[in-house]
């Protein structure tokens, strides 16, 4: 125990070490900075590749110095290049011609059975709208992850017979690494693997493999990457299940015909995938001149956010736009506090969490044979001693630091509260398995309670039910408990609710974008895993499976990454913008937190930022009526409202016969070029007076002389009209376009609250819905007031108060 004690001290203060020795590395030594040049204007990539060691040699003394200091040159999906610079050199670059930013690479992280099931996308059925559409289930799109890699040897990703030859539009390839041979990994089925670690050592040091703990190939240590792959696009998997019973059917993912491109961009370290900005680019161009058509990324980094264009996401997502692929990104674990959601550039589809309706209920029996429901991944029965937190750690507080009476924990069952030091449940597990005990009953609000795994037997209960536990215990003298195994129970509980977790808009960067886009399923799915490692990743878990259940917007980002695969399938030629439009108009808003879900009361309606447009529908999305489409003007307009110059847009906006590249003279339309993206939803988060907005709608249906009308729910405080109420199109050329302008007018003095509405156009089949979200700003703030009468008198301390 010592021993272990030991080591637990050491895991500890390596990770705090290696955390703080990447934030504070002295600003005077080469760092690894990415200078960004825009699009590489058709160039072949060896001559772009000379330019970046051109114009990198500029600030060297030396050819040679350049040649070393570069780790990557993006030259092929669009131009650009990592470097180790010192902030002397990334200054001086950053104000040469040509360059659009220059930035600094940071580390980002890492953020099934019945999900599409839930979602009505089922593998058997017979309706004529499925078997003419959602059947193909993705065939020869190929979907690229960029990850911590993939177990090729899972289930998920076996060589079918029934696949065609691989596409002949693929340019990728399988390279070799430890422990990965390509001619047996991949298949028809797995068609690329690639892998990224110069930014990584760079930043971190070299990557140990000595110990097994990863592996200098395309290969999954982390199990993050096969995870999100097999939800993505796994091929269907029979006789799924999380340690043999919970959870249990045909796994898969919503395009299990789709083929699958892994790039390896993250890799293990403290406890989690650590991912560098310069590898994630070098995986972006990759996969652009690869061949993919829709990228799945599930990591990030929290707020404050950089600049847009300003990290490798979202350098990534705007190319891959301009190339028609689609972006799809997780949208963080940070929730519930607002303005945490990550990746929020309008180019990229961003996705929160929401839960499915599966539950895994365990019961509780106390020594006074009081039952009480709890949820946990129990697959063996317990009985044991009960004891309360207060008696094994200082002040109850379920936490290592504070253990202090071993004695009192060996081998029972320990009650511990998350409102008592504020511990998480995982916290909690480490700390009682420290102590000896068997097992933790975790108590926790009802919002936070969950039913997440542990490498520690962990069963989770809402802070009415841990109450009731803890009177037992102070009014028995020997209390027990026993804890049946857990069971699956499907449909019985009210879903979908957003997650906890989920990360929250409005968009801290571009708030008049709406963030998240839409949510998915992100709660406990079950997806394919590495067997050699344990589901939690954690050293302490011996446990080994080759299906894990897990949750986050990582698990929700590859659910959306599939059904997009399933469009693509369908209609080969839409934008990414017409994608991103299907599943948002089609999505469907719902009331109620996990909260709701959990205590089976009203607590707080989903609003458009927990869960963007709403929660995805895949057969809708294949037919929404109306799609908002962008073209390269709408980003031209976009750009110059975040102050990009017409050069540095030229450079960026992909060359078009005939493309205005000029900025516009003034705003326009009142909510400024922002609000006039041609975004699928409408957000005006300072609305002083009146505001007018245009939209433009283009007709995908069947129906080519449709007639829509609309109808505007006004947000609360304001008032919504819109012009014309309806739009009829006709099958001539230019006919299957129209636009109509919104006008919202505040109804009110108010200063700060956010209100949600929306504009549904239907033709009686169809209904597109566009969230649209409001703050009206219109009451005089004296403090203000104050300021800017002491900044027009001079008054500089006034000014100051």
């Amino acid at each position: 125990m010592a021993v272990f004690l030991l080591l637990l001290r050491l895991v500890v203060f390596s990770l705090s070490f290696a955390i703080n020795a990447v934030q504070t590395a002295p600003a005077s030594h080469a760092q690894v900075h990415i200078v960004y040049l825009g699009h590489n204007n058709d160039l072949d990539p060896s001559l772009t590749t000379d330019s970046h060691l051109q114009l990198l040699s500029t600030v060297f003394t030396e050819p040679n110095e350049a040649r070393e200091a570069i780790l990557y040159s993006y030259s092929c999906g669009f131009s650009g290049f990592a470097a180790l610079l010192n902030s002397t050199q990334a200054t001086t670059l950053s104000g040469t011609d040509g360059v659009v930013s220059v930035f600094r690479s940071r580390m980002l992280e890492v953020h099934t059975t019945r999900s599409w099931d839930f979602m009505g996308l089922r593998l058997h059925m017979h309706t004529e709208q499925s078997s003419q559409r959602h059947l193909k289930f993705g065939d020869d799109v190929i979907v690229g992850v960029l990850d911590t890699g993939v177990w090729p040897e899972s289930k998920s990703f076996r060589d079918d017979p029934h696949y065609g030859p691989v596409p002949s539009s693929w340019k990728g390839t399988c390279v070799v690494g430890d422990e990965f041979d390509p001619a047996a990994a991949c298949n028809r089925k797995l068609i690329g693997a690639r892998y990224y670690l110069a930014g990584f050592e760079s930043e971190l040091g070299p990557l140990n493999t000595s110990d097994g703990s990863e592996y200098r190939s395309p290969r999954d240590r982390v199990g993050h990457g096969t995870h999100t792959a097999s939800t993505a696009v796994g091929s269907v998997a029979p006789n799924a299940s999380y340690f043999g019973g919970l959870g249990g059917g045909a796994a898969r993912g919503g395009a299990p015909r789709a083929r699958l491109a892994v790039y390896k961009v993250c890799w293990y370290r403290d406890l989690t995938g650590r991912c560098s900005d310069a590898d994630i680019l070098a995986a972006f161009d990759d996969a652009l001149c690869d061949g993919v058509h829709v990228v799945s990324a599930s990591l990030g980094s929290p707020p404050p956010l950089m600049p847009l264009l300003s990290t490798s996401t979202e350098i990534g997502a705007f190319h891959a736009m301009q190339r028609g692929v689609v972006a799809v990104f997780s949208a963080g674990n940070d929730g519930p506090d607002a303005s945490m959601v990550q990746n929020v550039s309008p180019w990229g589809l961003t996705v929160a969490a929401s839960s499915i309706d599966r539950r895994f209920p365990t019961v509780i029996t106390l020594g006074n044979n009081a039952s009480i429901v709890g949820e946990s991944f129990l697959v063996k029965a317990m009985k044991n001693g009960l004891v309360d937190s207060s008696s094994v750690f200082t002040d109850g507080t379920c936490t290592f630091e504070q253990l202090i009476n071993r004695t009192a924990a060996w081998g029972k069952i320990v009650l511990c509260f998350a409102t008592m030091g504020g511990v998480s449940s995982d916290g909690a597990a480490l700390a009682v398995y420290a102590g000896n005990g068997a097992g933790v009953i975790f108590a926790d609000t009802i919002s936070r309670k969950s039913s997440q795994d542990s490498f520690w037997p962990t069963v989770h209960v809402d802070l009415y039910q841990g109450t009731q536990i803890l009177n037992y215990i102070r009014d028995s003298r020997k209390p027990t408990v026993r804890i049946s195994p857990s069971k699956t129970v499907v449909g019985e509980t009210p879903a979908p609710a957003v997650a906890y977790f989920s990360s929250r808009g409005p968009s801290s960067v571009s708030p008049k974008i709406l963030k998240p886009d839409v949510t998915a399923p992100g709660v406990n799915i079950l997806a394919a895993w590495p067997p050699k490692s344990s589901p939690t990743v954690i050293p302490l878990d011996k446990r080994l499976t080759e299906w894990n259940m897990d949750s986050g917007t990582s698990m929700s980002c590859p659910h959306v990454s599939g059904i997009a695969a399933v469009i693509k399938s369908v209609h080969p030629t839409w934008s990414p913008a017409a994608v991103k439009s299907a599943l948002m108009t089609t999505a469907y808003m719902y009331d109620g937190t996990s909260d709701v879900m959990q205590a089976g009361g009203t607590v707080k309606a989903a609003d458009a930022f927990d869960v963007g447009a709403g929660h995805v529908d895949p057969l809708r999305a294949l037919d929404p009526g109306l799609v908002y489409d962008a073209g390269a003007r709408d980003h031209v307009v976009f750009l110059c409202s975040l102050g990009y110059t017409e050069a540095a847009i030229r450079n960026m906006v992909l060359p078009q016969p005939a493309l205005d590249t000029s900025c516009p003279r003034g705003g326009g339309g009142g909510g400024g070029p922002e609000a006039d993206l041609n975004y699928p939803a409408i957000v005006l988060p300072d609305l002083g007076g009146t505001v007018t907005v245009k939209r433009t709608v283009t007709n995908v249906g069947a129906n080519r002389d449709a007639v829509y009308r609309a109808a505007v729910a006004s947000p609360q405080g304001a008032r919504a009209e819109v012009w014309p109420r309806e739009l009829a199109f006709s099958a001539r050329p230019g006919g299957e376009q129209a636009s109509y302008y919104l006008t919202v007018t505040p109804a009110k003095l108010s200063r700060g609250r956010f209100d949600f509405g929306e504009v549904v156009w239907s033709d009686g089949f169809h209904r597109v819905r566009t969230p649209l979200v409001v703050r009206v700003t219109n009451l005089p703030d004296d403090g203000v007031k104050v300021v800017q009468a002491a900044n027009a008198t001079g008054d500089g301390s006034q000014a100051a108060a």
